[in-house]
């Protein structure tokens, strides 16, 4: 339990850290796609407000910010994944370039995960 309070206090902490942080918006962001039946794997370039389909899921990109300067570094979007034939997304939130652990999409065939924004 105490390791469990510590890992939350530290990631709170780091929260807090990032938030302070002088920020960026990008043009868009690069994730990796991977297929696991296949073991095929894809780096998809998507424009903010966009979507790009990868096998059975797309892809939409509502925005990616990166530090100030920096947007290989600490970049996190926010990404919409829907697969076909299912209504609800497969996952919705904000994901994190140098943590994808954080907060992952949880699929039994594809993996994606954001590697960074792109400002071009």
């Amino acid at each position: 339990m105490a390791r469990l309070i510590v890992f939350v206090t530290s990631l709170m902490l780091a929260s807090v850290g990032m938030a302070q942080l002088a920020t960026s918006t990008g043009t868009g962001v690069t994730v990796r796609a991977l297929d696991k039946l296949t073991g095929k794997v894809a780096d998809l370039q998507i424009a903010s407000r966009q979507s790009s389909t990868y096998g059975r899921i797309t892809v939409t990109v509502n925005e990616c910010r990166y530090p100030e300067g920096n947007p290989a570094g600490e970049a996190y979007a926010s990404l919409v994944i829907t697969e076909v034939g299912k209504e609800a997304p497969v996952f919705q939130g904000w994901m994190i370039a140098s943590s994808p652990a954080l907060n992952p999409m949880d699929h039994q065939r594809y993996d994606v995960w954001v590697l960074r924004c792109t400002t071009s």
